[in-house]
């Protein structure tokens, strides 16, 4: 069915849980165009549930129709990977649309809310209130996919012959090549300095003062010969450009074995193993995903290296886009070394019992291309580690098993780990994301019921307060200005469709604000959530994940608590106090450029955060912006 709003028409065909994160990997042949679009708003069709899902199944076919596979040794400029907003980044990016004019989009609002600028549809309940029988019937109809068509501007062709002034468009700094090549200096040539303490970093961003690169790390550098001579690889992730991947590892290690662990499924698996073919040292693993709407979302790398073994947790995808001009975090592991021969399975464990868990994690995932890999570890000392494991893996799980995985997982941790502090109902919690699933009509449905209990536990202290929430997400005008543009939102995909079922949710929201770490400019990908004291100079705990802010990644209670759902992989790293010697970490203020190793603790968005003034909006990914141009001298225009 289709549906009107300010924002043009757009069609909808069933439920929309996370839905902007579980789009299947497609080529895009089509750049954005301008196009008529109708501005009336109008309540939206009522229909049957079986007839709603045998129109939603009618509407997928016409609108997912699956594109040809992209040609054996296809380049990243033209294998187009990722989610529908990776794909309208990739085409603005090939054919931009130049801020030329302005064209209208007044039209009428069907509902507001207090200084939200978006309409509220009529269709707003929620999915997430059913009951598991009614779950069940969700998880079983087509995924949504939500069209908003682009516009075209009202202006005759008489109208658009004046041109914006040169002089007031901003210049692009790439030119005509939207990708530029990174400076000599930008890889490192030596042993890095790593900060031992917490083995912390952001990735390197091209087209950064180097002051704000320093301390940071590259893929290249990664897998470079100064961090071990490599025998083997597994690269755990959602998004894959094989040849650029392949392309990273050093000349001397370009061919040693690699394993892809994935969530693909038919043709997107077909594409993903047809971009490999050229490389016979990778094999692939494929992630089960038994659960409607689950995405294999871990990104980690297993490194074996003749001296021992490594592991990297990470927020980026395995694609140029995500190390180029992202912030973008990862925790590095020391190397670990083999254990003595004759050695028992359970030695050279943690004081975190990181390697049970992450031998766990790898259990869970049931495939026997992981069993070698098990092995290893399991001969390897991993007892310098002073992180916890936060894995989510996809499941219903009750009773103890509730608390290994997802958000329950952090609880417990927090819980048993953790102390209460003096007036800790006024110490925040923070959270940084990159993508919103749909959470409910009101923050009491999970956001501010099960999820705020979670993040708000401080030991096993009975008291449950409700302390501030900021929720870190970039506006529009933080996305314009970015070193990308408007581009940078393809990897920020909270759809239209979402955002108008939770306006509430738009309260929380605070700024992408790097004033003082000159990071600004560099859109995030990064997912950190933390507790500061409220002066923001000490935190409590602190986690970095591939996690967005989504039930289908941290997982949902049901049937009166007695159960958890989670519906896809996610993995993270817990930073607690205690397992440092400690009673709180001290926020680092100034990271850049970095020192020698500090106990403080390098956080990676700047404190306190700035809370969104009237007229700031959330990125939205799939609404055109046409009012400003750029950092290219372009406008958004999705197709």
């Amino acid at each position: 069915m289709t549906q009107d709003s300010q924002h043009g028409k757009w069609t909808i065909s069933s439920s929309d849980d996370d839905e902007d994160l579980h789009r299947s990997n497609t080529t895009v042949t089509k750049p954005p165009r301008l196009t008529d679009s109708n501005h009336n708003s109008h309540k939206p069709d009522s229909i049957s549930s079986s007839k709603q899902d045998k129109q939603a199944q009618e509407t997928a076919a016409v609108v997912k129709t699956e594109p040809q596979l992209a040609p054996v040794g296809a380049s990243s400029s033209t294998l187009v990977i990722g989610s529908d907003a990776r794909q309208a980044a990739h085409a603005s990016q090939l054919t931009p649309v130049k801020y030329e004019s302005s064209p209208s989009f007044a039209g009428k609002r069907k509902k507001e809310s207090d200084d939200s600028g978006w309409a509220l549809s009529d269709s707003d309940d929620d999915d997430d209130d059913d009951d598991d029988d009614d779950r069940v019937k969700k998880e079983n109809r087509s995924s949504v996919q939500q069209k908003v068509p682009a516009v075209k501007s009202s202006l005759s062709p008489k109208q658009k012959k004046p041109k914006v002034e040169k002089e007031s468009r901003p210049p692009s700094p790439h030119g005509r090549v939207y990708y530029i090549d990174e400076p000599d200096d930008f890889f490192e040539t030596s042993i890095p300095h790593l900060n031992d303490t917490y083995r912390l970093y952001l990735n390197k961003v091209t087209g950064l003062d180097r002051k704000y690169n320093s301390g940071a790390l590259h893929i290249r550098d990664i897998l470079s010969p100064l961090f071990g001579t490599l025998k083997e690889s597994v690269q755990f992730n959602y998004c894959f450009d094989i040849a650029w991947m392949v392309q990273q590892y050093p000349p001397e290690f370009r061919d040693r074995p690699v394993l892809i662990v994935h969530g693909d499924k038919r043709e997107a698996k077909a594409r993903l193993i047809q971009q490999g073919q050229p490389f016979s040292h990778i094999r692939y693993c494929q992630a089960k995903l038994d659960i409607a709407f689950g995405t294999h979302h871990t990104k980690m790398m297993l490194l074996w290296y003749e001296e021992g073994f490594r592991v990297v947790i990470m927020t980026s995808n395995l694609i140029r886009a995500d190390w180029y001009q992202k912030t973008q975090g990862m925790w590095i592991s020391p190397l670990f070394r083999r254990l003595p021969a004759g050695s028992a399975a359970s030695d050279g464990e943690s004081s975190t019992f990181f390697k049970r868990d992450l031998l766990e994690y790898l259990a869970s995932y049931r495939v026997p291309e992981l069993s070698d890999w098990i092995q290893r570890i399991k001969e390897h000392d991993l007892s310098e580690t002073r992180v916890y494991l936060i894995a989510s893996t996809p499941g219903r799980y009750v009773g103890s098993d509730m608390e290994r995985w997802g958000h329950l997982r952090l609880r417990k941790l927090l819980y048993d780990h953790t102390h209460p502090v003096p007036n800790e109902e006024n110490w925040p919690v923070i959270g940084q994301f990159s993508s919103i699933g749909s959470m409910g009509l009101d923050k009491t449905k999970w956001l501010g019921g099960e999820f705020q209990r979670t993040l708000t536990t401080l030991g096993k202290s009975s008291l449950h307060p409700a302390p501030p929430i900021h929720l870190v997400y970039p506006t529009v005008e933080d996305v314009r200005t970015s070193l990308e543009g408007y581009p940078a939102g393809g990897s920020l995909p909270y759809s239209i469709q979402t955002a108008q079922k939770q306006l509430w949710l738009h309260s929380y929201f605070h700024r992408w604000k790097a004033d003082t770490t000159g990071r600004s400019h560099a859109m995030p990908h990064i997912k950190i959530y933390m507790r500061t004291s409220p002066d923001f100079t000490e935190l409590v705990w602190f986690l970095i994940t591939s996690a967005n802010l989504s039930k289908a990644a941290w997982g949902a209670l049901e049937k009166n608590n007695t159960q958890v759902m989670v519906r896809s992989y996610e993995l993270g790293v817990l930073y607690l106090p205690s397992a440092f010697n400690r009673t709180t970490f001290p926020v680092q203020k100034n990271q850049f450029p970095a020192t020698a190793s500090s106990d403080a603790f390098p956080v990676p968005i700047d404190l306190p955060p700035k809370h969104y003034s009237t007229g700031d909006q959330p990125w939205i990914w799939n609404i055109p912006y046409t009012n400003a141009p750029d950092t290219h001298g372009n406008i958004w225009v999705p197709s």
